[in-house]
């Protein structure tokens, strides 16, 4: 099973996101986790963002990336551009992507729409994942 890194400057909401729709959307198909450039807190509005579609993160924590090693971790997303500022091994696992996602701590009113971006682009990875590392029949 491919394991799944997302990660974000706070890991305090896109990050988290992510993870819960992961977790949700990909069970038995991806392991995954987030982390932060540095940890913060899981914001409030993410949590209720995301229990407004039946997704429950309120256990889910912020923390920072340092906690963990690339090699343990095929696919490595950025969801807010950080991608520059990971460290190089963290760039060239199996898959890297940076989705640079507008960042709804800075304006809360956009939550739905940037949680409803993570929710289509976390489908399609989870798709492309499967595809990607299937074997032949």
């Amino acid at each position: 099973m491919k394991r799944v890194m997302f990660v974000c400057k706070k890991n305090s909401a896109r990050s988290q996101m992510a993870e819960g729709f992961a977790k949700t959307l990909g069970k038995g198909k991806i392991e995954v986790i987030s982390s932060g450039l540095e940890a913060s807190q899981v914001r409030p509005e993410a949590i209720a963002t995301m229990k407004e579609i039946g997704i429950d993160i309120t256990n889910q924590h912020s923390k920072p990336l340092s906690d963990f090693q690339a090699k343990d971790f095929d696919v490595v997303i950025s969801l807010c551009g950080c991608g520059v500022n990971l460290p190089p091994e963290w760039v060239v696992r199996e898959v890297f992507e940076d989705w640079q996602l507008d960042d709804p701590a800075e304006q809360p009113e956009i939550f739905p729409r940037v949680r409803d971006e993570i929710k289509e682009r976390v489908t399609q990875l989870i798709e492309s994942v499967n595809k990607e590392f299937t074997p032949a029949r």
